[in-house]
């Protein structure tokens, strides 16, 4: 079972839309995944086809210990992928857990309860690094970084990496940069090109090949609580993910067979 984190603690680049996108095009691919919403926004539950409003389990009462795994599971019929929602009630999560026993580590614990029963457990961590992100971190086996080519983004990958650092040294051994991946991209923008060279430049062999472009059909979908593949599959964003998918998986295969 792979663990992976979407994260950026700079909101507005994609990592929602990578989250539910990337669920979705493995579970086409046959996969068994798992999406966890840690955004107390919900973005990802709603955009999976779940009412938040109606749940009686979510991530929350997972990470207080109210509920277990079995009883907060819910199904994304439109993905194809299980999901552990998210509400409102979220955002008093680390209130609530900030004199709790091991509390960066709630997600890990919980997740421990369905080891085998998926391929890959999909994190969508919230755009800040705080307690919510912090368990998502110390959870995962490696993280996807998703960002947008333009002029601010260098600074803020420096600023993840120098915590993903620490995070190796305290909390979380095992955990890598599983790549990079560029989203919006507009190809016709002199910026977006000079700062997709500088990625290529830097981080050669941590650097998705595929890139998702900026595309009407991946912003509408949410709004039908639908994956881009189930909402227009012959989409160019939808064509993205699922090549993004079959990057990720042959990558995955190939540390495998070197292991």
């Amino acid at each position: 079972m792979k663990i992976l984190a979407i994260a950026n603690q700079k909101g507005g680049v994609g990592k929602t839309t990578t989250a539910v996108n990337l669920a979705a095009s493995l579970a086409q691919l046959g996969k068994r995944v798992l999406l966890v919403d840690l955004d107390p926004q919900a973005n990802a539950t709603m955009g999976s086809g779940i009412d938040k409003t109606k749940l009686r389990h979510s991530v929350y009462s997972l990470l207080l210990g109210e509920s277990d795994m079995a009883k907060t599971i819910v199904r994304s019929e439109s993905g194809g992928f299980d999901l552990v929602p998210s509400s409102r009630d979220l955002a008093g999560a680390e209130v609530e857990l900030v004199d709790a026993e091991a509390r960066e580590s709630r997600l890990k614990k919980a997740l421990a309860q369905v080891a085998g029963q998926y391929d890959f457990v999909i994190l969508d961590c919230p755009p800040a690094l705080n307690l919510l992100t912090l368990n998502g971190l110390v959870a995962a086996d490696a993280v996807m970084i998703p960002m947008q080519c333009e002029y601010y983004a260098l600074e803020g990958l420096s600023d993840l990496v120098n915590t993903l650092k620490r995070i190796k040294q305290n909390l979380n051994r095992k955990i890598e940069i599983e790549g990079l991946l560029r989203t919006m991209f507009d190809p016709r923008s002199t910026l977006a090109q000079q700062v997709s060279d500088q990625l290529v430049k830097h981080f050669t062999s941590k650097l998705y090949h595929t890139v998702i472009p900026r595309n009407v059909r991946l912003a509408e979908a949410p709004s039908y609580g639908r994956p881009i593949l189930a909402y227009d599959k012959s989409s160019k964003g939808a064509q993205a993910y699922l090549q993004l998918a079959e990057e990720l998986l042959a990558r995955h295969d190939a540390l495998e067979a070197a292991v």
